[in-house]
């Protein structure tokens, strides 16, 4: 088996490093060509010692690490307590060059009169590959750098997720191979041929039927179908169940088509954002993405169970025998009435094979063809033998 994970809940970071350490040594031996570390709240200050104990014992080829509110590994999330998990994995041939193996890269944002100047980048354009990112979001500009990645590779996949742990700058920590930093971002580059396969859950369902936004200014979508976009959703929620008019009530949401040479769409083809508010007035929907005039959209809404089918739906028939976990911290005991549902989902998924992950301050994944910043979804990369 090419792939381990562990977690390990001691309140000494000492112990608790060697802990999943030892469990990775047992189960695929050492030098992995890859190690991906995840490390709560409590052990921010001991991550040097951390990172540096993984690197000895370990011997990864490549290494990278964020901090995060909670973590998980196999059917268990630790939710905001002491915690490591620590993810890792060595592929049949074993070769370390630069170009068939996984590496560690790191990315910074410099802050300059015409806005951010990212650096790092260029590092990861290689066609067919995938990239797992773990950024600050304090000190790293995301959402530019997933679009810049989107037009630069447009072949890269990319996932992964913001770290959770501080609640300020410097308050999170990253890990790429012996670099432990508190801003910026780093990646783990897995080349093309790994049996990697992105699927982002966003845990929401649809109500109404998709329509034509036919008057838009920024984000205000002022018409849809022809008709003012408040009456059209109000008659929605008319026409909807009591449990969604609810839902809506508390919570409503809408749809973004990123494919429009569909002819029909299903759940994974929306990219889902927040409905902000409403202008009686221009009788018109805000939302929280800019929204032109001929899009396909439709409301949606969101809960556990929602959420639930949404995850199961997506990873239905898709291959994987291990998988890395980015979901949202509003997830969880937050979201679901029974603890280590994500983690105990996608480990059922992989047959019980190696999994693990972290609760994100935002997650990364693709809809469509393009990788996006999403909120309370469940990100997972599910990997394969090469």
């Amino acid at each position: 088996m090419p792939f381990a994970a562990a977690v390990s809940e001691h309140p000494l970071a000492t112990q608790a490093v060697g802990e999943v350490v030892g469990q990775v040594l047992e189960r695929i031996g050492p030098r992995p060509e890859a190690a991906v570390l995840f490390v709560t709240a409590p052990f921010t200050g001991a991550v040097d010692d951390i990172a540096g104990a993984v690197r000895e014992l370990l011997q990864p080829g490549a290494l990278v690490g964020s901090t995060a509110v909670s973590v998980l590994a196999g059917r268990e999330e630790v939710e905001e307590r002491a915690a490591i998990a620590l993810f890792a994995f060595r592929s049949v041939t074993g070769r370390r060059d630069r170009h068939a193996a996984p590496r560690a890269v790191h990315f910074r944002a410099d802050r300059t009169p015409d806005g951010w100047q990212l650096h790092g980048d260029a590092d990861v354009d290689v066609p067919g590959a995938t990239l797992v990112v773990l950024a600050d979001p304090f000190s790293f500009p995301i959402d530019a750098f997933v679009d810049r990645l989107a037009a630069d590779t447009p072949t890269l996949t990319v996932v992964g997720g913001l770290a959770s742990a501080g609640s300020a700058a410097g308050g999170n920590r990253l890990v790429a191979d012996d670099l432990v930093t508190d801003r910026g971002a780093v990646g783990l580059l897995l080349p093309p041929g790994m049996g990697a396969r992105a699927v982002v859950s966003q845990g929401c369902r649809p109500v109404g039927e998709p329509l034509v936004v036919t008057r838009a200014t920024g984000n205000l979508i002022e018409e849809i179908g022809g008709q003012p976009a408040l009456d059209r959703l109000l008659a929605q929620a008319e026409a909807a169940t009591p449990l969604d008019r609810h839902l809506m009530a508390h919570g409503l949401h809408l749809g973004l088509v990123v494919d429009e040479s569909k002819p029909t769409f299903d759940r994974g083809d929306f990219l889902i954002r927040g409905v902000l508010g409403a202008d009686h007035t221009r009788r018109a929907v805000a939302v929280g993405a800019e929204i032109e005039v001929g899009s396909t959209v439709q409301f949606q809404v969101r809960d556990a169970g929602s959420a639930d089918e949404d995850l199961r739906l997506l990873l239905d028939g898709e291959p994987g025998a291990a998988a890395l976990i980015f979901t949202c911290s509003g997830r969880g005991t937050h979201l679901f009435d029974e603890p280590n549902h994500d983690a105990s989902v996608v480990n059922d998924h992989v047959d019980g094979g190696a999994t693990a992950g972290m609760f994100c301050a935002g997650e990364i994944g693709p809809i469509g063809d393009k990788p996006f910043v999403h909120g309370f979804t469940a990100s997972v990369l599910l990997l394969d033998e090469p």
